[in-house]
């Protein structure tokens, strides 16, 4: 029975997970959809981050990376059950996260195209570490 409930939670994982690619809008910042930043720390340091933008590092200054850690520090930063956006600096490694997240894990995710290139035009912007 067990077997059974098992293959049937993981025909029907594809049915709820989402993943999906956008330009950021007023819309999505007004929605209060939560935004993870995948960048390092240099980078934040470097352009800030957008306002109530969530930093976790996916990959490492070198390309490396700790999936259980960062999956540790997302849920329990974010309702991950619910749609979420991810931002990197152009979108080259939230092409990449995001369709693994929704596949895998039948996340619901958004990769913010052109990444904190494009969203540094013009929207409000945060200093990183933050100021208490």
């Amino acid at each position: 029975m067990k077997r059974i409930f098992l293959f049937i939670a993981l025909l029907t994982l594809p049915l709820f997970a989402e993943y999906k690619s956008e330009y950021i809008t007023k819309k999505l910042l007004d929605s209060k959809t939560p935004i993870v930043d995948i960048r390092t720390p240099p980078e934040w340091r470097e352009t800030g981050l957008l306002k109530g933008a969530i930093p976790i590092m996916f990959f490492d200054q070198r390309g490396g990376y700790n999936i259980d850690k960062f999956l540790k520090e997302l849920n329990a930063k974010v309702d991950t059950s619910k749609p979420f956006a991810i931002i990197c600096h152009t979108g080259s490694r939230t092409s990449i996260v995001g369709p693994w997240m929704s596949q895998k894990l039948g996340y619901k995710v958004i990769n913010l195209q052109g990444g904190m290139d494009y969203a540094t035009r013009g929207l409000k912007l945060i200093t990183y570490p933050y100021k208490k």
